[in-house]
């Protein structure tokens, strides 16, 4: 559909395309859809006719009835409004083309920022946009890890004697040991998760 140049309503363009004006429904008059043919020009008189005349020509003549007004074009008659309308096209979207880690499909990642995860729409799995963020976070996690079975093997060997006469000690290794399992597990999660990297930005 386009706007009709005169009254703004809507006109319908299907089988039209071929066409070179269409007529409004509303109004009547005519909205050019194309440019007009080689050596042609468009021109609107006052009374909203739409009139087709060689690109040369100095005057023209309106043909209704009621007006019959001379029109006097200069050397250069050029009139934005009525250049064809063009139909509305729909608008891109802001975001990234992301080649999914999974199924190898093309998706719209509409983050503005890589290193994050994504949920493709084709295969449903969660992947890392770029290969940075699984990184850090595997990295992070290993470190934290051994750090927690370090203090657990220390507290085991400090405090062993301590642990034979208060058994609640065997819960400081228990928790110690078990962060650094969680932390590790966690480690081999971000290690092995897929990567989607980024195909090419709309921005």
């Amino acid at each position: 559909v386009i706007n009709c140049r005169v009254c703004q309503s809507l006109i319908n363009l299907d089988g039209r395309l071929h066409q070179h004006v269409v007529k409004c429904t509303v109004c009547n008059e005519a909205t050019p859809i194309k440019n007009p043919p080689s050596g042609k020009k468009y021109v609107r008189c006052q009374c909203n006719c739409l009139l087709i005349c060689k690109d040369t020509s100095r005057k023209i003549g309106c043909p209704r009835p009621n007006c019959r007004r001379i029109i006097t074009l200069g050397p250069v008659m050029l009139i934005p409004e009525e250049q064809p309308a063009q139909p509305a096209l729909p608008v891109q979207p802001d975001g990234t083309r992301v080649v999914c880690g999974h199924c190898g499909n093309t998706f719209l990642w509409m983050e503005l920022r890589f290193n994050t995860l994504a949920k493709c729409p084709h295969c449903k799995k969660i992947s890392s946009v770029g290969s940075a963020l699984p990184r850090r976070r595997c990295c992070a996690y290993i470190t934290i890890g051994m750090i927690c079975i370090f203090i657990g093997v220390g507290l085991t060997v400090g405090t062993q004697d301590f642990a034979r006469r208060f058994h609640a000690t065997y819960v400081s290794w228990a928790v110690a040991y078990l962060l650094g399992l969680i932390c590790l597990i966690r480690a081999c999660y971000w290690g092995a998760i897929k990567v989607s990297y980024p195909e090419h930005s709309f921005a």
